[in-house]
């Protein structure tokens, strides 16, 4: 396993990040493709003892379930201060006022209950997981920078927004002595490259980290275009994701299948090693709920790839509109 510092911070995390939306109970929250914990313990410690210290959930997963899950299992499997752990805030959490959002009170709330169900006193890094258009950034910013000083949370970081909206936030955190953001969860992969216009250059310049989620694009880059699984069938956000430009993402994946191909290594390998090659990007969040997922992606760390595959990736892409927080 490699290690890099997250962002300017003197925090060194894998360059791969476990995506743990993959557990949580099924029956609980829309992720009816989701593992329950017997079948999930197995993959996190796979993750463990490869090497990879970065987990990431979030409250909304499984309805709260995928924090318990992985709380459990990091309890079971690791020293806490081994693991750099990771979850959000802002989705719904329950019914009717206050149950959602990056208000003062929302936050606070969710901070405990995360905690609570994390079975830990702090975690490392606290993400926004949306940009709140109903609250003023200046209360959100001053909560989360609360949150730090209470040390309940060591880090906070950002998750997809438009640029200006990230760049205004780190300029509030500036002017007023906060906190800042000192990492990026944005949507970035093959098939969606927009981050590359102006969300990847301010974050380099900014020294931010990046760690991009559905680096597979949902599992579509893992498999010919025509192939179905159980979770593309039923991933409901997943579903509004790649459906703009077919022809254009499809001749990506076959120019993806080609090079893996030539070089007898997996797809998913090819896709995150292209994502690892960026300059700006920290490390990918993959999910795995297959022992062989998580062995790709830390393949993938041994994949380089050269100019002309990058070309032959990169040329059939278009012009795609925003999608993954609008």
């Amino acid at each position: 396993m490699e290690y890099v510092k997250l962002g300017k911070t003197g925090l060194e995390v894998s360059r791969i990040c476990l995506g743990c939306m993959t557990y949580g109970d099924p029956g609980k929250g829309t992720h009816a493709w989701s593992l329950k914990e017997e079948e999930s313990r197995p993959l996190l410690k796979q993750a463990i003892e490869a090497g990879i210290n970065f987990l990431d959930t979030a409250n909304t997963y499984s309805n709260g379930s995928s924090e318990e899950i992985v709380g459990r299992a990091i309890k079971a499997l690791a020293r806490r201060e081994d693991i750099v752990l990771a979850t959000k805030v802002f989705n719904r959490m329950r019914p009717g006022p206050n149950g959602a959002g990056l208000s003062r009170k929302a936050i606070f709330d969710e901070i405990e209950n995360s905690l609570r169900r994390l079975g830990t006193d702090y975690v490392d890094l606290y993400q926004i997981h949306r940009w709140d258009y109903t609250t003023p950034i200046e209360e959100t910013l001053e909560a989360l920078h609360d949150v730090v000083k209470a040390g309940k949370a060591r880090y906070i970081g950002a998750s997809s927004m438009y640029s200006w909206q990230f760049a205004k936030a780190i300029y509030t955190s500036r002017l007023n002595g906060w906190t800042e953001f000192v990492s990026m969860q944005n949507h970035l992969n093959l098939l969606y490259r927009e981050e590359e216009r102006e969300m990847l250059p301010f974050c380099e310049d900014q020294k931010i980290a990046v760690i991009p989620w559905s680096p597979l694009a949902r599992g579509r880059l893992t498999r010919d275009w025509d192939e179905a699984t159980a979770r593309s069938q039923t991933d409901e956000f997943g579903k509004t994701l790649y459906t703009q430009a077919v022809e254009a993402d499809r001749r990506v994946v076959e120019a993806l299948g080609a090079i893996a191909k030539a070089r007898g290594v997996a797809r998913a390998q090819v896709a995150t090693a292209w994502l690892l090659q960026k300059s700006a990007v920290t490390a990918p969040i993959i999910g795995a709920s297959k022992p062989g997922h998580i062995a790709d992606a830390v393949g993938s760390l041994s994949v380089k790839l050269t100019p002309q595959e990058i070309e032959a990736l990169e040329s059939p892409y278009i012009p795609h509109g925003v999608a993954g927080f609008k």
